[in-house]
C-alpha cells in the first residue's frame, strides 16, 4: 500500500536518479513527495507512478526551501526519509583554467542546497518514530581526478557535512547515509557538465560495457532505508565493474 512507509521527501527528482529513486520508493511503500525545479517533468512521473507528489522546490531559494518545511511541519508522523540528490557537475577543465562561477554553482546545489533542507527537514524528521537522512554523494567526493576539482570540492564539502551530522545527531533517532556512485549514465549528467555538448558527453560513456544506470543507485538506496531502524548503513560505494577509480575505466574502444 503505497505510503505505509511514511513519505519520503527526494530532490533533484524531475530526472536520472531522483526520478529513479522517487519511482523505487514509491513501489517500497512510500508516499513520494517528488521535489524539483522543472514541474512539468514532475507532473509526467507522478501521472505515471502511483504514490508520488510532485512539488515544485529550488534547493538554492531559501523561500523555496521554507514553503517545504511549512508543509512537512504539517504532518504528524513527521518525514521518514529525506534523500538530497539535487545537485550536479559543470565543466572538467583544470585548475588554472576553471571558472569560479562554476564552483560557486556546485558548491550552491550540492552543499548549500543539501545544507538548507537538511536544517528544513530535521524537525520532521526527529518526529514521529525518527527518520533516514540520505545523500547521493560521489566517488568524487572521496578521491579526485585531473579536471574534476570543482565537483570533487563540493562532493567532499557535502560528504563532510554528513558526517559531522552522524556525530551531532547520535543518540537522537535520525539515520544519517551516504551513496556515493560512480559513473552512472543518465540522460543529463555529463550533458550538463559539458553545456549541453551531446558528442562530448556521450564520449563520457564510450566504449564502457555498462555503466550504472539510475535504477542501478535507486535499488541501493531503496536497500539503504529500508533496513531494520537500528541499522544505519553509514557509506555505500558503487561502481560499475568496469570502472576502478574515478580516473580508471576499462573500455573496449579506448580510442
Amino acid at each position: 500500500m503505497a505510503g505505509s512507509r511514511g513519505i519520503a521527501v527526494v530532490t533533484g527528482a524531475s530526472s536520472g536518479i531522483g526520478a529513479a529513486t522517487a519511482r523505487r520508493l514509491a513501489a517500497e511503500g512510500f508516499e513520494v513527495w517528488a521535489a524539483a525545479r522543472r514541474t512539468d517533468r514532475l507532473a509526467e512521473l507522478a501521472a505515471g507512478t502511483a504514490g508520488i507528489s510532485p512539488i515544485a522546490l529550488d534547493v538554492t531559494d531559501p523561500d523555496s526551501v521554507a514553503a517545504l518545511a511549512g508543509r512537512a511541519a504539517a504532518e504528524p508522523a513527521g518525514i521518514a526519509v529525506l534523500v538530497n540528490n539535487a545537485g550536479g557537475a559543470i565543466g572538467l577543465e583544470p585548475v588554472a583554467e576553471t571558472d569560479p562561477d562554476d564552483w560557486l554553482a556546485m558548491y550552491e546545489s550540492n552543499v548549500l542546497g543539501a545544507l538548507r533542507v537538511t536544517q528544513a527537514l530535521l524537525p520532521a524528521l526527529e518526529a514521529g518514530a525518527g527518520g533516514h537522512l540520505l545523500l547521493t554523494g560521489s566517488i568524487a567526493g572521496h578521491g579526485v581526478y585531473p579536471g574534476g576539482a570543482g565537483y570533487s570540492a563540493a562532493k567532499y564539502a557535502a560528504r563532510a557535512m554528513m558526517e559531522t551530522l552522524r556525530l551531532e545527531l547520535n543518540g537522537r533517532p535520525i539515520r544519517v547515509s551516504e551513496i556515493a556512485p560512480g559513473m552512472v549514465a543518465t540522460e543529463e549528467f555529463s550533458l550538463v557538465r559539458f553545456r549541453g555538448d551531446a558528442e562530448r558527453a556521450a564520449q563520457v560513456y564510450q566504449g564502457v560495457a555498462e555503466p550504472l544506470t539510475a535504477d542501478d543507485v535507486a535499488d541501493v538506496i531503496a536497500f539503504v532505508v529500508t533496513r531494520p531502524a537500528h541499522v544505519n548503513l553509514d557509506l555505500v560505494v558503487v561502481k560499475p565493474l568496469a570502472q576502478a577509480a574515478a580516473h580508471l575505466v576499462a573500455r573496449t574502444d579506448p580510442s
